[in-house]
């Protein structure tokens, strides 16, 4: 029942950070956005993205991040994991910051609250303990980086703002590189994963 929550709230957290952008949405130019559609009308062009929206996006992501990575160094039974959670929140405060900065310079608002979805999926972990925890978190930190992955890539590809898309660039290899960490560690995590009898499954007899 709790492994059924906990893969709701993943799900949920997947949504979050394009749910929360979608709120951001009033803050962009209208004559930038319409600039943007009519773009994105030419035969073979990508279209642009948002970058308001993606400032929004970032913002729940890295607050998320935090979230849970703060979980991590309390909760984590696996060293490894500690390690990892602990590095998250030095890098994450640090982008969160450059991001809040640049936000403020552009006029971008920022959400400054965990959303309904990523608030959800921190109770959910943080009602775990032990081996549990860690496989869950584990896999929660890889869905995240995953999703920071796609939305920095396309801000750093298709953005219209040159400042905003330098921002995502140099932030992108950084994500990369912790999601390259997290990923083995929740396959790990799978691979150990007990059957539906809750042992371990047996190997064949030799």
């Amino acid at each position: 029942m709790r492994r059924t929550l906990f893969l709701a709230a993943v799900a949920a957290l997947m949504l979050a950070p394009a749910v929360q952008a979608q709120s951001q949405a009033g803050n962009q130019n209208p004559a930038q956005g319409q600039a943007a559609a009519s773009r994105a009308d030419a035969p073979g062009v990508q279209s642009p993205v948002n970058d308001g929206l993606f400032a929004a996006a970032a913002g729940v992501g890295g607050l998320t991040e935090l979230s849970i990575s703060e979980l991590g160094v309390q909760k984590a039974t696996d060293p490894e994991l500690k390690r990892f959670s602990q590095q998250m929140i030095e890098d994450h405060t640090r982008m969160n910051e450059e991001l809040k900065t640049l936000a403020a310079q552009k006029g971008f608002g920022l959400p400054t609250t965990l959303d309904h979805r990523a608030a959800f999926c921190t109770q959910s972990l943080a009602g775990l303990s032990g081996a549990e925890f860690d496989k869950c978190y584990a896999k929660a930190q890889c869905v995240v980086h995953m999703d920071a992955v796609s939305t920095f890539e396309a801000e750093a590809k298709r953005g219209q703002d040159p400042d905003v898309r330098a921002l995502a660039a140099k932030a992108l290899p950084r994500i990369k590189e912790h999601l390259k960490m997290i990923k083995p560690i929740a396959q790990r995590y799978e691979k150990e994963q007990p059957d539906s009898a809750g042992s371990a499954t047996e190997r064949p007899a030799q």
